[in-house]
């Protein structure tokens, strides 16, 4: 007997017995539901027995059968109407289980999200992605057979998605894209660090969707609920269908923000911030200006996130600021960093210490952020250095700059594209075509390439991935290579940036020579190249397939 949790009102398992049913009773379950209709196998009991035993246990029993490989509507609908009339939890088996997961999933189509579902039974050990059309048509089998179709299917509509799009109607100008974002909005993320440091305005940094899907190019707003990569196939939310040739794949990472406990609820409020947020930016300036004396806590979660020079940013501005008012002496600030070093690239991290220094920071390191009372205004961090116990410690504040805990999308955890380590998109790091869909490329902040996640590195990544599907088009081998190029403008003061520029392994990657910059070390031109050129850049060249020193490698074709 091998019950497996889907929620907390239904477990599924295999083939159980009559002796298993007491066990059962004895582990809290309060019903059964028989999905297996009786005499499929040889050795199987009747559900009369299984019945008698659980009455014999105290126990309710339903018998809902469901012929392997033919769940019908009709199922679904009887077994949702068998789970709510039975006392829970329930425990329903079938021969595998997998008619039960099927059966669950789709009688919970109907309240709750695709994605939620697909992992729900992924963790019980069921795929349910084979029915995903079906949970994405509320539980029902679908009936509409004009789905639209494209070349090129784009997942995403941000920095890398656009910039895909561009660049590769820039090589392939007769190819018909379609892009896929529900936003109505575009923002430009690496400005918010700045939004923060009360050098932009937030409004400078959003403009809408619509005005910047380069021309010809689809654009379908909607939100994508599953993958059918077997099918080429990607589900829409409402179960509509697209179909794709190829298929890149951008959506971003997801910020989840709930991890922490207690920190959706005063976001934006007793004295809690972040930068990662377009309508919280503005509120850290707002902090920093008022604040006169306290304790500051800037806090950057377990690694990876999207730009991990973020949250020092954020401290080195704020801490700029208080020198120049005069009232850094009466500031006590503390770096809570999840992780044991300052910056992962160690050739940068002497120009930071000598400012971590200037500024009399306290450098917390193993420290995570776990739980917040913004009313009581602290924060408790589950610590667990080295050789050493875990612990918790628990800190008050006035103000505290919370870089939230990242992960990838739901969508994409539970999807056939993901990896088994993370739910990252599986590529190959150098052509990020994906590990095992040849028709399928992935670049931006969800996939799992060894690189920082940038916007500069999704600067460098869609040229790459236009060429190399451009290529496959062709007939060609991939010819252009990712080196894994990433770039963290690290704002130490207002006037001046550690620009740091690196590639896979941490290799130094600089764009310019070192007499016009050097990125070891604080320089006003890194400073206007990121407050007066990369905004334009970004806005101009990136997004319209300019590939301004983003050319991609190239290796011989094949």
């Amino acid at each position: 007997m091998d019950p497996r949790k889907i929620s907390d009102a239904l477990a599924v398992a295999p083939q159980i017995y009559p002796d298993d049913v007491a066990d059962l009773a004895a582990q809290g379950y309060r019903a059964i539901i028989c999905n297996r209709p009786d005499g499929e196998g040889a050795d199987q009991p009747g559900f009369d027995e299984i019945a008698a035993a659980a009455r014999d246990a105290g126990l309710e029993a339903r018998y809902v059968p469901v012929v392997s490989g033919k769940v019908s509507d009709d199922d679904a609908v009887a077994f949702d109407a068998a789970l709510r009339d039975l006392p829970g939890p329930v425990l329903a088996y079938c021969r595998s289980g997998t008619r039960s997961a099927t059966l669950w999933s789709l009688s919970a189509a109907a309240s709750r999200p695709v994605p939620e579902i697909l992992a729900a039974t992924q963790a019980a050990g069921y795929d349910m992605t084979g029915v995903a059309r079906r949970i994405a048509n509320g539980g029902k089998t679908p009936t509409d057979t004009g789905d639209a179709r494209f070349d090129v299917v784009i997942v995403g509509g941000g920095a890398a998605g656009i910039a895909a799009a561009s660049s590769l109607r820039a090589r392939k100008p007769e190819l018909d894209i379609a892009i896929l974002d529900p936003a109505d909005v575009h923002y430009y993320q690496p400005g918010w660090t700045m939004v923060g440091g009360g050098v932009f305005d937030a409004q400078t940094t959003a403009k809408t969707m619509g005005s910047l899907i380069p021309k010809g190019v689809h654009w379908i707003k909607s939100a994508v609920a599953a993958f059918e990569p077997d099918n080429n196939a990607v589900i829409l939310d409402g179960c509509r269908v697209v179909k794709y040739d190829r298929l890149i794949v951008c959506p971003g990472l997801k910020l989840d923000w709930h991890a922490v406990d207690g920190l959706v609820e005063t976001l934006g409020r007793n004295g809690v911030t972040s930068n990662y947020r377009y309508d919280l930016a503005p509120y850290t300036w707002e902090l920093v200006k008022g604040l006169k004396k306290g304790r500051a806590l800037f806090t950057q979660p377990p690694m990876p996130i999207k730009c991990a020079g973020a949250p020092q940013k954020a401290m080195y501005l704020s801490c700029d600021h208080w020198l120049r008012q005069g009232a850094l002496a009466d500031m006590d600030v503390h770096f809570m960093n999840a992780g044991g070093v300052l910056f992962g690239v160690r050739d940068y991290v002497p120009a930071l210490e000598k400012y971590i220094e200037k500024y009399g920071v306290q450098l917390d390191f193993f420290h995570n952020l776990v739980a917040v009372d913004g009313p009581a205004q602290t924060a408790t961090f589950e610590v667990k250095k080295p050789d050493a116990e875990p612990e918790s410690v628990t800190v008050e504040f006035d103000m505290m700059h919370v870089t939230p805990p990242q992960c990838a999308p739901d969508f994409i955890r539970v999807s056939p594209l993901a990896d088994a380590a993370a739910g990252w998109v599986d590529v190959d790091q150098s052509t990020l075509r994906h590990a095992r869909y040849d028709n399928i490329w992935s670049l931006g902040d969800v996939a799992n390439a060894p690189n920082a996640k940038t916007a500069a590195a999704a600067r460098m990544q869609a040229p790459v991935v236009a060429q190399n599907l451009a290529d496959d088009i062709d007939g060609k081998s991939p010819t252009a290579i990712y080196n894994g190029y990433g770039s963290c403008p690290l704002t130490v003061e207002r006037g001046k940036i550690v620009l740091a520029e690196f590639g896979y392994g941490g290799a130094l990657l600089p764009s310019f020579p070192r007499w016009v910059i050097d990125g070891t070390k604080p320089t006003r031109a890194a400073w206007w190249l990121k407050e007066q050129l990369l905004p334009p850049v970004y806005w101009k060249a990136m997004l319209r397939g300019r590939e301004w020193l983003a050319k991609p490698e190239k290796v011989s074709a094949r």
